[in-house]
């Protein structure tokens, strides 16, 4: 049954809905892609779906406007999937459960997917009818933007006519954006060996858990100084490993690179004697933590509990990987004081140090602010992805690295890759994109200022963003592209705690119609 059929604009909740009932998580888009392929077939309208599952859909110009320039409405298919620890949706195949609080729209204890689902809806909404105004229309819709923007980068825009481009992707109702950061996703290897240690007697097999963390978008949150669980993790598991045996079994945490990392999860082995001093040191840093982060994440925790400690209540989607490579080990029957017994695989001495020095130095969070535009974060990176990959014999460490200057972009990479190279590993980059360079004479910015102006009474914020959007990539494919990137009001994306506001997604979509009855 709905809960959105008595809000306006119908047509656009009535496609939302039905989008929030397909799941769409990146790299799980064949679905919504088919679906827009479906909807175009209905309608009568050309389209093009290629191998990536991007979807173009065409529609003419409506009496008067035949002749005109197309616009492209622009916004992308996947969405990023987080749930609660204790919520039984599988976001790979069943949607989702909408809920209204006021005036605002909300999923039970999953994303919301607003980002950017209310684009397709918007421009579905559009194609589909039958008395709004409007210029040639070319609804692009890409996929997999949450994890590098990769549809985007694949596209082929040969076939579009238009140069004037309205992109769906931003959260911010009244905020016009004209510029980004350009991006890479890097990963860092480091290799680990494998030996063998007792869990019983004179050994402990362990659990840390960092959680508590309110995370974010590591783009449009950065700034925010929220803690990364992965580096958190580090930290202590430093501090342990300064002053007592320790060993790493296996390190996980983070699910995107882009999303600020909410929770980490660690198995180790530590010497029994040592259990209560390493207690009273977790105990500390909870502390040392509290205080630090007391502004930004006032629930941060630290636990440390026995690997069967039924208390524990780990993210299921945080994969810690404690069967690692039998093959590899020792017939050794004392290992760096561990009584070698019952064949219990963890990292040896150094990779257990190189994994700690990795996740310790590795460079993090804001790096540089812009000199240009006040308030503007310039470069920056995300340990968003930590993972032991125990086929691979390596801990993983996937980052969202992002600069508005090319230089800076290159130079943080290089700076990982050194370190890599130190310790033994290596680094990896894919999804690179570029910078969308401000445009000094945009016709389409004039006119949406304008038309804001009237429509609101007030000026709208023009702005650069230190996040990544899709704009710099059809910048680069398109010729003289006139870009705007805008949308409703929406909170606390790629969280569970994801909200959209439905008087926002109203006046938004007034403010489309009019934009597009004025581009004759």
């Amino acid at each position: 049954m709905s809960v959105l059929k008595e809000f306006k604009p119908a047509e656009v909740w009535k496609y939302f809905e039905k989008i929030c009932e397909i799941p769409h998580g990146s790299s799980n888009t064949k679905m919504i892609s088919d679906y827009c392929v479906e909807f175009a077939k209905e309608h009568n309208l050309r389209y093009i779906q290629d191998k990536s599952n991007n979807v173009i859909i065409f529609k003419d110009g409506t009496t008067g406007y035949e002749n005109s320039q197309p616009v492209i409405i622009q916004g992308h298919l996947d969405m990023v999937c987080e749930k609660e620890n204790d919520c039984p949706i599988d976001m790979e195949k069943e949607g989702l459960e909408l809920i209204v609080d006021g005036d605002m729209l909300k999923a039970v204890k999953t994303t919301l997917g607003g980002d950017d689902g209310i684009a397709i809806a918007y421009a579905l909404a559009i194609l589909d009818s039958t008395d709004i105004p409007h210029p040639p229309i070319e609804a692009v819709f890409t996929v997999d933007e949450e994890i590098g923007m990769l549809g985007a980068a694949d596209i082929d825009c040969s076939e579009l006519k238009g140069n004037i481009m309205l992109n769906l992707d931003s959260e911010d109702e009244g905020h016009l954006l004209v510029s980004c950061a350009g991006g890479a996703t890097a990963t860092c290897h480091v290799p680990v060996r494998y030996e063998t240690v007792s869990d019983v007697n004179a050994n402990k097999v362990m659990k840390l858990t960092v959680t508590g963390l309110n995370g974010g978008h590591s783009g449009v949150e950065i700034d925010k100084e929220r803690a990364n669980a992965n580096r958190i993790m580090g930290r202590v598991l430093d501090a342990i490993n300064v002053k007592y045996v320790c060993r790493i079994i296996s390190v996980a945490g983070g699910l995107k690179d882009n999303a600020i990392p909410r929770e980490c999860v660690a198995e180790i082995v530590i010497a029994d004697k040592d259990f209560d001093k390493i207690d009273s040191l977790v105990a500390e840093y909870n502390d040392i933590f509290k205080n630090e982060y007391k502004n930004t994440d006032k629930d941060i925790t630290v636990l440390f509990n026995s690997n069967d400690d039924s208390n524990i209540k780990s993210n299921d989607s945080l994969n810690v990987y404690s069967n690692i490579n039998s093959n590899a080990g020792t017939n050794s029957n004392l290992i760096n004081g561990f009584d070698n017994s019952c064949n219990i695989e963890v990292m040896d001495t150094d990779s257990t140090n190189k994994v700690i020095a990795a996740l310790v130095n590795l460079p993090g969070g804001i790096q540089r602010m812009s000199t240009d535009i006040k308030g503007l974060v310039q470069t920056s990176l995300n340990m968003g992805i930590l993972k032991t990959v125990k086929d691979n014999s390596e801990v993983s460490m996937s980052f969202s690295v992002r600069s508005s200057i090319g230089s800076e972009k290159q130079e943080l990479i290089d700076r990982m890759d050194c370190l890599m190279r130190a310790l033994g590993g290596s680094v990896t980059c894919v999804g690179e994109y570029p910078a969308w360079e401000y445009k000094k004479d945009s016709t389409l910015r004039n006119l949406m200022i304008d038309i804001y102006k009237e429509q609101y009474g007030e000026e709208p914020i023009v702005e650069a963003i230190h996040a990544g959007v899709e704009c710099g990539l059809f910048a680069g494919k398109i010729k003289d592209l006139d870009c705007v990137s805008f949308g409703p009001d929406i909170l606390d994306i790629h969280t569970t705690s994801e909200r959209m506001s439905i008087s926002s997604v109203e006046r938004t979509w007034k403010y489309i119609l009019e934009i597009l009855k004025r581009l004759r």
